[in-house]
């Protein structure tokens, strides 16, 4: 029988599309390089051609990740409008959105060990997502007087914690089932409360 999947075109990004498909079915631990050049319609010896091992194979995946990623967040920021609170809002929503929309990217990207350092492309991408929350942050905050300011990067941290953890426990998988309440919902509390600690917004907001 012929193999499906791969036809003489870029045979990394087939690769790559195979994994993605993979970690969202086992995780970033439950498949081989073998499994991978299956799916993909190629020998196994194949995709030794372009990637050392599942580890590099598997940062690619993250890079891209990281990519649509950033591009997403960038569109939601949208620099800044209609105001620094509308435009904070939407990249966590953003957040959300993006780890719906690609599951096997955002396991690459923060539940397989993959270090973002592991490649210079993958750390630029990496870099370039976080910039996008940092400069809304920097943003936001520049209501709050200097001395009582935290720095932008602890700022969206905290944020970025934030929504982490409600992606895990409420926007994927069987443990969302378990709560009342929206992610959307529990993004936009916690965010106001943070926010409200700071003194960025009012208490009657």
């Amino acid at each position: 029988m012929p193999k499906q999947g791969y036809h003489h075109g870029n045979l990394r990004q087939a690769l790559v599309e195979a994994t993605l498909d993979l970690i969202a079915t086992h995780g970033p631990q439950g498949f081989t390089m073998a499994e991978a050049a299956k799916r993909a319609g190629v020998s196994a010896a194949a995709p030794y051609r372009h990637f050392d091992g599942r580890e590099d194979l598997i940062a690619e995946v993250a890079r891209q990740g990281y990519e649509l990623f950033a591009d997403l967040l960038e569109y939601a920021y949208d620099e800044g409008r209609p105001s620094p609170l509308a435009a904070f809002s939407a990249v966590g929503r953003a957040y959300l959105a993006f780890a719906r929309k690609h599951p096997g990217h955002y396991i690459a990207m923060f539940e397989a060990g993959v270090e973002p350092g592991a490649t210079r492309a993958l750390a630029q991408a990496a870099e370039r997502a976080e910039r996008v929350i940092t400069r809304a942050a920097e943003a936001l905050s520049a209501r709050i007087p200097a001395d009582r300011r935290p720095p932008p990067a602890m700022f969206a941290a905290h944020v970025w914690a934030m929504s982490h953890g409600i992606v895990e426990l409420y926007a994927r998988g069987k443990p969302g089932a378990r709560s009342p309440y929206t992610p959307e919902d529990l993004l936009e509390t916690g965010v106001g409360i943070y926010l409200r600690g700071l003194g960025v917004i009012d208490m009657d907001c």
